[in-house]
């Protein structure tokens, strides 16, 4: 790049900062609000005994240590309602959605009736979500492929979104990009880049720091991401092994993945997204992540 370049893109990516900054700034002092600064734990409901009802699950969940719990997206009223009453009576917080569509029908798609399949089911995870009082539905955005490259990926799924961007915002439940390996948003600039273009306070980044290890440094990520992570994800990472471990066993810097957080003045959910298992294993997870967060 020459330097009048040079010059030009650090300018406007200095520009960019300090219009996330303000962008986001309100909406995530406005979340955090009820967390008074701290992290508050929780965990995907998948992680869950599968042959326990709604209630024990989320019972289990409140004396393993866990706060929240993160829940898939329900197309069945009778387990919605179910979903709904169980947290009442344990306690346990259901504070986001995580979209079912998105793999399988991805926004990325050339065929418009996956599109809009995929967009029906994000209505259905708003909707979702403001029925049980989340403020966030976590969203896979777009899926690079064979059939799809990295710019229409881009471009149909912006436009995707955008649609969305209405409900979301009359719902006030915020669409959450999350970062996976989908071979899209492969640097934090970039991500950066893609959720500020909304010019949204609707969409935000679900920041998972075990899914970026592969390829990058949590802790760069999220200082580059800053006030538009939203809510995040953790998991352990082998980088040697190249598979996912235990929270404490792989070679995430967990120290420095604090300090950024810390950084940016992060507070709200952190959601454990591990493998599942009895009440004594997911003790075990809820102080792996007190280990993780309080040094």
């Amino acid at each position: 790049m020459h330097e009048g370049g040079r010059r030009v893109f650090l300018k406007t990516a200095a520009g960019g900062a300090f219009a996330a900054a303000a962008l986001y700034g309100s909406a995530a002092e406005a979340q955090s609000a009820s967390g008074s600064g701290a992290l508050r734990k929780s965990l995907y409901y998948g992680m869950l005994p599968g042959e326990l009802s709604v209630e024990e699950r989320f019972a289990l969940a409140r004396r393993a240590g866990f706060e929240g719990v993160e829940v898939p997206t329900l197309e069945d009223s009778a387990l919605l309602a179910e979903m709904k009453a169980a947290a009442a009576k344990t306690g346990l917080v259901i504070h986001s959605v995580m979209n079912q569509r998105h793999w399988k029908y991805p926004l990325s798609s050339a065929d418009p009736a996956t599109v809009r399949q995929s967009i029906e089911g994000m209505e259905i995870s708003l909707h979702n979500a403001k029925a049980f009082g989340a403020d966030t539905v976590l969203l896979v955005p777009a899926v690079v492929n064979a059939e799809t490259s990295y710019q229409a990926a881009w471009d149909r799924s912006r436009k995707a979104v955008r649609e969305l961007i209405p409900l979301a915002r009359e719902l006030k439940v915020t669409i959450a990009i999350e970062n996976v390996w989908n071979k899209f948003l492969l640097s934090p600039l970039e991500f950066a880049r893609y959720v500020d273009e909304f010019e949204s306070p609707w969409v935000r980044a679900y920041f998972d720091a075990g899914n970026i290890a592969l390829y990058g440094i949590p802790g760069d990520w999220i200082h580059t991401l800053g006030k538009r992570i939203v809510k995040l994800h953790i998991k352990g990472f082998d980088e040697k092994r190249r598979e996912f471990v235990g929270l404490l066993d792989g070679t995430i810097d967990w120290k420095a993945v604090r300090k950024a957080l810390t950084g940016i003045g992060y507070s709200g959910w952190v959601s454990a997204e591990v493998g599942g298992g009895d009440e004594t294993y997911l003790r075990g997870v809820s102080a792996d992540m007190d280990t993780i967060f309080s040094g």
